[in-house]
């Protein structure tokens, strides 16, 4: 016979909590004592920031609260924890702040799957080289799609004017009114430091046009690996696997280094995206008749008629075309 309060089986006293008895509440933490920072690089799950008014690099984690949302270089958040930078040391991010833009590709051109690349960028920096490998203008005319669609400014830099002539590439791209700038080995590159200052500027372009070479010249001591071409192919060698945005030296800035690609899938651009980032044509277009593709084979296309009339240069109309029918 048990005493009173105390039951006869051993085991009762060990039951698992049932599944409500936690009090559970509606508030969620505020993190006001959360810091901002800058995501400068990302490996292998470790985000690695840089704190406002720090020199001192935080690597972080991304916090559960974020579900899968993606975090990417150059995305404003804040953190959490220990923010020392210390060895060993590890924050939290817990939130990821409005995007200013995002510049996004995919795998090719019949996946659905978006992956954003750079965010809060405001120029787009289409490194090619004139040779070793020779220059793929239906990838710089991808790219610049890319950028119209992200609303980044491009720039088209040319590099190896050693070993090819430029005069093609910059009669191409003229009309549009990209700015191009030609380099060589050992050269000055006054005119590209020029248009990165006080810029975040993201460079893209194809293995081995020596993206980490103008890097290693314009941020001295940074040392990004520098690769090779491979003869029988033609291709370069990836030397960047992952993006890493760097400080440029005064009167300052950031470039922000990307692996090299071999492609660049235009899915996720649409023609209205594409045609608005255009505002000289973007205007004309509302002439056009309904379904109206804007290309040579429209017979009614507004676009011809600017041409015909002086309101467009033949030029500039031919360099739309070629870039939509890079993704049309």
């Amino acid at each position: 016979m048990s005493r009173q309060g105390i039951t006869s089986d051993p085991h009762a006293g060990f039951d698992r909590p049932g599944r409500r008895s936690r009090t559970r509440t509606k508030d969620r933490p505020t993190y006001e004592q959360a810091i901002e920072a800058m995501v400068v690089t990302i490996d292998r799950g470790r985000y690695r920031c840089l704190v406002d008014e720090q020199d001192q690099l935080v690597t972080a984690t991304k916090a559960r609260n974020l579900g899968r949302k993606a975090v990417i270089v150059g995305d404003r958040v804040r953190i959490v924890g220990d923010t020392s930078g210390d060895e060993g040391s590890l924050a939290r991010i817990v939130e990821v702040t409005e995007r200013e833009t995002v510049l996004r590709r995919t795998a090719d051109d019949d996946d659905p799957y978006e992956r954003p690349i750079v965010a809060n960028a405001d120029q787009l920096v289409i490194v090619t080289a004139l040779a070793d490998p020779p220059p793929r203008v239906g990838m710089i005319d991808r790219i610049l799609v890319a950028a119209y669609d992200a609303g980044l400014d491009p720039v088209l830099v040319l590099t190896k004017a050693d070993l090819g002539n430029p005069d093609e590439l910059v009669a191409a791209y003229r009309p549009l009114g990209v700015p191009v700038v030609i380099t060589e080995p050992g050269a000055e590159l006054r005119d590209l430091r020029e248009l990165l200052a006080g810029h975040r500027s993201v460079l893209v372009g194809h293995s081995g046009v020596g993206k980490s070479t103008l890097v290693n010249a314009l941020i001295p001591g940074v040392e990004r690996d520098v690769g090779e071409v491979n003869e029988v192919t033609g291709r370069g060698r990836h030397t960047s696997t992952s993006a890493i945005a760097l400080a440029l030296p005064e009167p300052g800035g950031w470039v922000i280094d990307t692996p090299g690609v071999r492609s660049f899938g235009l899915s996720h651009v649409t023609p209205e995206s594409f045609i608005a980032a255009f505002s000289d044509l973007d205007g004309l277009v509302e002439d056009c008749p309904r379904g109206c593709r804007h290309d040579s084979g429209e017979p009614e296309c507004a676009l011809d008629a600017a041409v015909a009339d002086g309101r467009l240069s033949a030029e500039r109309l031919e360099s739309f075309r070629r870039m939509e029918r890079a993704f049309g």
